[in-house]
């Protein structure tokens, strides 16, 4: 992911990190539909295919139905936003991680904000969330090392404040890696569970 990020500027490409099958099909619509062409990079893993979670009703593919940039937490209106103490900003399959989290434990302190699309950044949904929870700290979760993934995109953004997003972002992944996946499931297991664990620990 972080290599297609690098090569991102002047809306060359769309990069995105897909949750949900009603998403992907109105990504792909939205590609066909517009009246130019520019790659499409889509970042999702196999794995989402078999999860339970990942799923979407009929009714989301229809007509009045679009390509979400960015999925606020549903679980949070306008007047539980006051009550959330930390902002999690992520993208792709960590979220359902996170969520399994958040529902056993019943956590209304932490909004869970999907990032579909990473670039362009969708500046206006993301400065509506940011306003929603103002009173939160921000942070990026993700599963990939800190030299990986988005983390250093977006903490780009955020420093050099190129969208008018006035904010600090904290991080919240794995250490620094030469190789993106460990090689051992139980070392991966135990990595994957310290991150949602930091994350839910306020």
């Amino acid at each position: 992911m972080e290599r297609f990020l690098q090569n991102c500027a002047d809306f060359n490409i769309t990069v995105a990190n897909i949750s949900t099958p009603a998403n992907f099909f109105h990504i792909i619509r939205r590609q066909l539909a517009r009246p130019f062409r520019k790659p499409l990079v889509i970042m999702s893993p196999k794995s989402l295919l078999r999860h339970p979670e990942v799923i979407s009703d009929k009714s989301a593919f229809f007509t009045g139905n679009r390509f979400q940039e960015v999925y606020d937490d549903p679980a949070i209106d306008s007047k539980g936003a006051k009550k959330v103490k930390r902002l999690i900003l992520c993208t792709g399959k960590i979220y359902y991680d996170l969520l399994e989290r958040k529902r056993a434990e019943d956590r209304q302190d932490v909004a869970l904000v999907r990032v579909e699309q990473l670039y362009p950044l969708p500046a206006k949904q993301l400065k509506e969330v940011f306003t929603k929870y103002s009173k939160a700290e921000f942070y990026w979760v993700q599963e990939e090392p800190s030299n990986m993934g988005a983390w250093q995109y977006m903490n780009n953004i955020f420093l050099s404040d190129e969208i008018g997003m006035k904010s600090t972002l904290q991080l919240i992944s794995r250490k620094s890696s030469a190789s993106p996946a460990t090689g051992f499931k139980n070392v991966h297991d135990a990595q994957q569970k310290a991150i949602v664990d930091k994350a839910f620990d306020l």
